[in-house]
Order: C-alpha cells, then sequence, then structure tokens
C-alpha cells in the first residue's frame, strides 16, 4: 500500500511539473523579432524571476495605515514589501520605448503599485528591476508614489516569461532540374 501511495505522488508530481510554465528571460530580443506593440505586450503574463524586497522607513509622526508589513527595526517603523520569486505581473504602461512599468499587485490602487525595469546590456538586453540611483548596494526605487529602497540582491530580479517555441517550422523546398547550353 506505501509502495502505491508513493507511486501515486511521484506520477502527480511529474505531472504537475509537466504542466507548470517553462518560463525565460524576457528580452528586448523578443520585442525586436515579434514587433510587439504596447497593446500586445499587455496581454503577455509575466513573472519575477527572482525575490524583490522593498523597504522604507516612516516619517516621525505618521500614522499612516498600508497594506505592507510595518516592522520595527533598531526602534525605527520599516514598512516592507515583498515581491516572491514567481508571481505574476502585468505591464501597466511603457513610458518610452526601452521601460516597462509591471504590476505584481491586484485590488484597490493596484495601479499605481508597480516597477519599472529595462534591458541591461551586462545581461543578454533581458528586461531587469531599474532603480534611479544605486548606492551603497542598495537600489533606490518608487513605488505606490512612495521612495523604497532595494538590496543588491533584488538587482538581479528578471521579467521572465512563458515562452513556447513550435516545432512546425514551415519549409517551401524545391529542385532545380539544372540548366544546358542551348
Amino acid at each position: 500500500m506505501k509502495v502505491l501511495i508513493g507511486n501515486l505522488l511521484v506520477m502527480a508530481v511529474l505531472f504537475l511539473s509537466a504542466c507548470s510554465p517553462k518560463l525565460s528571460p524576457f528580452s528586448q530580443r523578443l520585442i525586436d523579432q515579434n514587433g510587439w506593440s504596447e497593446d500586445e505586450l499587455q496581454q503577455i503574463q509575466f513573472y519575477l524571476s527572482d525575490d524583490v524586497v522593498l523597504k522604507r522607513d516612516f516619517t516621525r509622526g505618521s500614522s499612516e495605515i498600508v497594506g505592507g508589513e510595518i516592522k520595527m527595526v533598531n526602534g525605527r517603523k520599516v514598512e516592507e514589501v515583498k515581491i516572491s520569486k514567481g508571481t505574476p505581473g502585468i505591464l501597466l504602461f511603457q513610458p518610452k520605448s526601452n521601460r516597462m512599468a509591471v504590476s505584481f499587485e491586484s485590488g484597490r490602487d493596484a495601479d499605481t503599485k508597480y516597477l519599472m525595469f529595462g534591458p541591461n546590456p551586462k545581461r543578454g538586453k533581458n528586461y531587469v528591476l531599474l532603480a534611479s540611483d544605486w548606492k551603497n548596494r542598495r537600489g533606490k526605487v518608487q513605488y505606490d508614489g512612495k521612495t523604497y529602497y532595494t538590496s543588491s540582491n533584488s538587482a538581479l530580479a528578471t521579467l521572465m516569461v512563458d515562452l513556447k517555441r513550435r516545432g512546425n517550422t514551415s519549409v517551401k523546398s524545391r529542385s532545380a532540374k539544372g540548366r544546358k547550353i542551348d
């Protein structure tokens, strides 16, 4: 009986892993090859390659209630927003051709909660998390109209897509018959 249950579990894991998306990095090359417009890009489901953790200190006297988690760090109030690896997101808008505002949240005010991504030449022009400034291994980003900071670990966060490559290649072929002198 234990062997049967073990075999069923193995089969279930294999089945579920076969159904899970095969994620590939999203790159400028994909956009260029396909000539996608902003409207078409908004129909693509994006995923996050790595965890992104955003933190910000509250100002003194602030009594604002926020949707993120509030922690006390060395006597300071800190708001933290964590976006986990594999979280799905959508393109909200493109402020310019090689920048994408991607939201990983749903619900009220979700359209103000987005991160900016752009192609990084050092990473094969894959779309990575952008910060307005990187200083002392911390990136400064805008999120929900507020300034947050993220660690250099989040700099590796890349947009991923479920890229299904079709093996159906159509080849039109013919053979030359040759040409003789008349």
